[in-house]
């Protein structure tokens, strides 16, 4: 059986069962107001940075889908694509992947329905070798819903993203599927580190990238624009993995959703100012469920 063993363990989050366990936890104990989330959620969006950034970001959105379905078969998890090669959306269809939390099962049947609807997605377990921003999500299923399985698909920021994730909604339609799709992705990434600068450097320089760039892109996943997200991130640099908004948006779509709530929008500077104090550069982070009521 292909097992996708882990690769930023001990980097981006814990390489100990013990440690990673805690952490998750840890990083679930956000309030959140159930009141304010749609009455069903059929998708989101979550930041992948090391956790220690983004993790209790990207907690909001599992927890969120928790407490309005605490049972769950699958997730289709649209991941960024941050290595060159990858031209079209690839799916890891078989097997199994693995974090310190122990190993988390494809959703085989799934896949397979999938990749017999279209030729937009391919069996390319091998693009994942490199690729993080599926795997850091994977301890938080793990933890929240234990029986769960995934289907990974990244995807590209190109027009047909969109396309890509209607498909996907129409198969969990088609076969009954209990799923949620989400997407993974940060925000704007400025700063000199990312030769990103074009309103300079300071604090209202990052003010700028979380208050107007990345409130333009989020302007748009509000309105369900999986089209203007891609626009939007073409021009602007405002999400790394924009192929991945947009076929969780168009499934969103698909699948009814009529309800977008941020739950929750910082950056890494705000996060490690405590830390570090005054900081050069800065990347976006939303969480961000898509429901219907």
């Amino acid at each position: 059986m292909l097992v996708r063993t882990p690769i930023v363990a001990g980097q981006f989050y814990p390489g100990s069962a013990k440690t990673a366990a805690a952490e998750v936890q840890s990083c679930l104990d956000v309030n959140i107001d159930a009141d304010s989330l749609p009455k069903e959620i059929v998708g989101g969006i979550v930041p992948h940075a090391g956790w220690v950034c983004s993790g209790r970001v990207a907690a909001r959105v599992f927890k969120a889908i928790h407490m309005r379905r605490n049972s769950l078969s699958t997730f289709v998890l649209f991941g960024a694509v941050h290595r060159h090669g990858v031209r079209g959306a690839a799916m890891f269809a078989r097997g199994s992947w693995e974090t310190p939390l122990g190993e988390i099962a494809i959703d085989e049947p799934l896949a397979r329905q999938i990749l017999l609807s279209t030729n937009l997605v391919q069996d390319d377990p091998h693009a994942h070798d490199l690729e993080h921003s599926i795997e850091v999500q994977l301890p938080f299923v793990q933890k929240l819903f234990p029986e769960a399985k995934i289907v990974p698909i990244m995807v590209p920021p190109g027009g047909l993203a969109p396309e890509v994730g209607a498909i996907v909604a129409q198969t969990i339609r088609r076969t009954g599927s209990d799923a949620v799709c989400l997407a993974s992705t940060d925000l704007t990434h400025y700063g000199p580190s990312y030769a990103f600068t074009c309103k300079g450097s300071g604090p209202e320089a990052l003010r700028w990238a979380k208050e107007i760039n990345d409130r333009q892109l989020l302007d748009r996943i509000c309105a369900l624009d999986a089209e203007g997200v891609l626009e939007h991130s073409a021009t602007s640099h405002s999400a790394c993995g924009a192929g991945a908004i947009a076929a969780a948006l168009a499934a969103a779509r698909e699948a009814g959703a009529d309800v977008v709530k941020i739950l929750e929008h910082t950056t890494s500077a705000e996060v490690l100012a405590d830390r570090y104090g005054p900081m050069s550069d800065s990347v976006g982070y939303a969480a961000v469920v898509l429901g219907k009521n």
